[in-house]
């Protein structure tokens, strides 16, 4: 049996150039168009431009935001809370053109930084942000019940 004639040949031939040839644009097409989204992961000191209503004292948060490609899970945290703080992620969220959106739950008790209750009460929260220099950030907070959102800045923390 002869298995190099020459149709055979011409058939291998096409079909391993034209693989490569496919190989090759899919490669620039990717190096050129697709980018990774810059790293966020970490925690940010959350200043709030104001307090929040029937709050005394609002003005600080910590928002811990864990990220998976353009994916987000968030938690806000109290201001004092230690860096080894294992809090739930309650805030989902996605991060687009230097854009992050957040929305979820989040306890009365942390956005008032007070003591807290047994039933604490959970407000719906969707944080808006844009990524502006040095990987600072801001945004505005919107709660369910206050009718104006909250603008804010959020600075990344030092890792100790």
């Amino acid at each position: 049996m002869n298995h190099f004639n020459f149709k055979s040949l011409t058939f291998y031939g096409v079909a391993i150039i034209s693989v490569q040839l496919l190989f090759k644009t899919v490669s620039a097409y990717g190096e050129t168009n697709l980018k990774a989204p810059p790293a966020i992961s970490g925690r940010y000191h959350l200043t709030l431009s104001e307090n929040l209503p029937n709050c005394e004292k609002s003005d600080t948060l910590t928002l811990n935001i864990q990220q998976s490609g353009i994916y987000l899970n968030a938690s806000v945290l109290p201001a004092n809370a230690n860096a080894d703080t294992d809090e739930k992620h309650s805030l989902a969220g996605i991060f687009r053109n230097q854009q992050l959106n957040l929305s979820g739950k989040v306890g009365k008790s942390i956005l008032c930084n007070i003591p807290r209750p047994q039933n604490d009460p959970l407000n719906s929260v969707t944080i808006q942000m844009q990524l502006v220099d040095k990987g600072n950030m801001t945004g505005q907070l919107t709660v369910n019940g206050i009718p104006q959102p909250l603008k804010f800045t959020a600075v990344p923390q030092k890792a100790n």
